[in-house]
């Protein structure tokens, strides 16, 4: 038996940074490592510019993702302000970009976010020996936190509270199964909700990192596929992230 911190991520909308490249701004359909780190850094106060408390946390802690229900995609038109292309200069920063030129010389790119709508997991959280918070002051700091979190973007506040707590389970997949839809029915609508019902239906998809090995999740356990995703943060200033390994398990669909 280990020592799991569990929490819940519930929001009307979502959204979980995938590569972005040009006018399209994609979101996978399950939290990424860099979103949950994020999340911590939050709730205990650690902000962007503070390089070597970020850093820590993201050598402490491996995370299991179960993802009930994936939501549907929605995605939101924008316009955005940009500099004009130039042959010999670089821009370094949004701010050199708008600001290089006169505001009637900006052009304008034509975007596309995605989000997830009704999308909803449950988190499970590992430490390491370095970890430099106890699960405890992490639950702690989920349940009162420093900053304001929500699902991966600003405008998408959490929905229901993330019910952190710290609890001793016999593997990473049973620490998943502690939280679920069923316990929070009466928060999240009726059983008859037509979107709701065909989600309930859908299989469920456990995701850990391939740093916990194979049978991470349990022991026996066969990943059904192994993904490589760029989420692990390496700068928050300079929003760089590099690729790593996780694992995932694909369950049969409900009945």
């Amino acid at each position: 038996m280990k020592d799991y911190l569990i929490f819940q991520l519930y929001g009307p909308l979502a959204s979980w940074g995938e590569i972005a490249v040009g006018e399209v701004r994609p979101s996978a359909a399950y939290p990424s490592r860099s979103a949950l780190l994020g999340l911590l850094a939050a709730a205990l106060g650690v902000e962007r510019g503070e390089g070597a408390a970020l850093a820590a946390l993201a050598e402490a802690y491996r995370f299991g993702v179960k993802l009930h229900w994936e939501g549907q995609v929605l995605r939101d038109y924008h316009t955005v302000q940009r500099g004009p292309a130039l042959r010999k200069h670089t821009y370094r920063t949004r701010r050199q970009e708008l600001g290089f030129v006169p505001r009637d010389q900006l052009d304008t790119m034509l975007t596309s976010r995605e989000y997830r709508v009704d999308s909803y997991a449950s988190v499970a959280l590992l430490p390491t020996e370095e970890a430099p918070h106890s699960l405890d002051v992490l639950a702690a700091a989920l349940g009162a936190p420093r900053f304001p979190l929500y699902l991966g973007r600003k405008s998408c506040p959490l929905a229901l509270p993330l019910a952190a707590r710290v609890a001793p389970f016999a593997d990473l997949r049973s620490a998943l199964d502690a939280l679920g839809p069923e316990q929070i029915d009466g928060l999240l609508g009726s059983r008859t909700d037509p979107l709701r019902r065909v989600a309930r239906r859908a299989a469920p998809r456990y995701y850990w990192d391939a740093r916990l090995g194979p049978e991470g999740l349990a022991p026996g356990t066969i990943p059904s596929l192994t993904l490589t995703r760029h989420d692990e943060p390496t700068s928050r200033q300079r929003w760089q992230f590099a690729p790593r390994q996780e694992y995932l398990l694909i369950e049969e669909a409900r009945p």
